[in-house]
């Protein structure tokens, strides 16, 4: 079983950073992917980023290319998002996700099949 931890999150003002951070843990943790997924409020959960465990390759939203930086640090089985030049419309529940085997996509929620319990990130403007 798989457990993932999210933490980092917090109140900023609008054009500041934060990084969020999420740990892993069980027995044997090999995923193909990790995601970070947000959810606003009446919003359907979206995808963020997106990094391949083995060869560190990334992907982003348009949304949040070129301020938001997914990475990983597969020796202490963690992935974190920085995150510059928030904006308001950022402010959502920040999900960390894990998919342990290749559906064909990355983007999907319903690709991973393990996820953190969430934290809050609110940009105030």
């Amino acid at each position: 079983q798989v457990q993932l931890v999210e933490s980092g999150g917090g109140l900023v003002q609008a054009g500041g950073s934060l990084r969020l951070s999420c740990a892993a843990s069980g027995r044997t943790f090999s995923p193909y992917i990790m995601g970070w997924f947000r959810q606003a409020p009446g919003k359907e959960r979206e995808f963020v980023a997106a990094i391949t465990w083995s060869g560190g390759y990334t992907y982003s939203a348009d949304s949040v290319k070129g301020r938001f930086t997914i990475s990983r640090d597969n020796a202490k089985n963690t992935v974190s998002l920085q995150m510059n030049f928030l904006r308001p419309e950022d402010t959502a529940v920040y999900y960390c996700a894990a998919q342990t085997y290749w559906s064909g996509t990355y983007h999907l929620s319903s690709d991973y099949n393990y996820w953190g319990q969430g934290t809050q990130v609110t940009v105030s403007s």
